[in-house]
């Protein structure tokens, strides 16, 4: 699903989708400029996957968990490039983080100017020409 607000296009994930770059990847695919993810379970490495889905799909990734496990995890705001812009406290106390997504921030222009584009481009087959070809990588049980 993605819905639009203001000229910026959201994609929405939770839960243990966290655990799967596909879906991220095909927000990517669908233009998005940032993905709302939240989870009500025990946060674990969550935080450091939302940083790198940001950082790998060149989009804002908002995290949203439980006041209860801010200790671990606290809700905050991804940038671009994979840098926290906005951390809830740590202190178990409800609270929100607010940023505003813009692209052209220092934590955002590079990553949306230049990898987004380029990744697009290396995705869709640029390099196809160039892969080595080799019959070990085909049948790993044959004796070379």
């Amino acid at each position: 699903m993605t819905f639009e607000v203001d000229g910026v296009r959201f994609g929405c994930l939770l839960g243990m989708e966290i655990h799967y770059p596909e879906l991220f990847a095909e927000y990517e695919k669908l233009d998005v400029d940032c993905v709302l993810f939240s989870t009500s379970g025990t946060p674990g490495n969550t935080a450091a996957q939302a940083q790198g889905h940001a950082a790998v799909n060149s989009y804002w990734v908002s995290l949203a968990v439980p006041a209860q496990h801010s200790a671990k995890a606290p809700s905050g705001i991804v940038a671009p490039n994979g840098d926290w812009l906005a951390r809830c406290p740590t202190d178990d106390s409800p609270s929100v983080a607010v940023v505003n997504l813009d692209d052209t921030s220092e934590a955002a222009a590079d990553a949306v100017t230049y990898g987004r584009p380029w990744r697009r481009e290396a995705r869709a087959g640029v390099h196809t020409g160039h892969q080595v070809i080799d019959p070990r990588s085909e049948d790993r049980t044959a004796a070379f």
